[in-house]
């Protein structure tokens, strides 16, 4: 963990949120939901990261209707949710502090001019706000459950876009990533095909998961033995509470499903 220099100014005020909120905490399904790219916050004092506020709406500040299909995940499923508030053009919570976009100066195509050659103290201080504050968040729930011998599936919710700059049309609607144990998200992805068989989905697209492009399933699922998958939802399915309610729906019917073959296979 990083050590947090007092003598540094805050980069959060008093009238700045909390980085994280937990939704249902007292939920009693086995899933702990992770949704680390839900908010568009940013800190008053940096001023917007000198971005147009069209550009902290869009797909390259959080991950549109990611936070709409968690709460009704959450809803539906009975579990808790962690869901992080600031956008992560302030702050990757899904990144280690060594990887280059853990603070982005360029995003899809986009400069972020407050991000710019910015000194190491301050990346560490947005770090120490804002980054370190959620995870530990996440992990003392995990203890917690360890400790009351309550087992966790870890779920993080993400969403992508159809297109990136310059790039190809992205097929998938969904994608469900893992990497060094793929047994819960290859379980989760054949439940969710034979459900919907239609559905465009694929493991490990558009993204694969790994140490330094990512921090939740390495740190808190992969460390610690638990069951666990990455959803990525393609965000024009999910830009409406419509669109939202209904891939939750679907999502959450093969999580059940491949939990209870879990059981069975156990």
């Amino acid at each position: 963990m990083l050590l947090y220099a007092e003598t540094l100014p805050s980069v959060l005020s008093p009238l700045d949120p909390r980085p994280v909120e937990l939704v249902n905490a007292n939920g009693r399904a086995d899933f702990v939901l992770v949704c680390e790219h839900a908010g568009i916050a940013v800190p008053g004092r940096l001023k917007n990261l000198g971005l147009p506020a069209a550009e902290i709406l869009g797909h390259i500040a959080y991950d549109i209707g990611a936070e709409g299909v968690a709460r009704c995940l959450a809803d539906r499923l009975d579990a808790p949710l962690f869901l992080q508030r600031y956008s992560r053009l302030v702050i990757d919570c899904n990144r280690p502090f060594s990887a280059p976009d853990c603070v982005p100066e360029v995003s899809d195509g986009t400069v972020v001019p407050g991000n710019l050659q910015l000194a190491e103290y301050h990346r560490r201080q947005r770090y120490a706000e804002i980054h370190e504050p959620f995870h530990r968040e996440v992990a003392l729930f995990l203890d917690r459950r360890a400790t009351a011998g309550s087992p966790a599936v870890l779920v993080a919710v993400h969403s992508f876009t159809p297109r990136l700059a310059g790039g190809p049309e992205r097929p998938w609607q969904l994608g469900v990533l893992s990497n060094r144990d793929r047994s819960f998200a290859e379980r989760f992805l054949g439940s969710f095909q034979e459900r919907n068989p239609t559905t465009i989905c694929a493991h490990n697209e558009p993204y694969v998961v790994d140490d330094q492009g990512d921090y939740t399933i390495p740190v808190h699922g992969e460390a610690r033995g638990l069951l666990h998958l990455l959803l990525e939802i393609r965000n024009d399915l999910i830009g409406d509470p419509e669109g939202q309610r209904r891939w939750a729906s679907l999502i959450a019917d093969g999580l059940i499903d491949a939990r209870e073959k879990k059981h069975v296979n156990d």
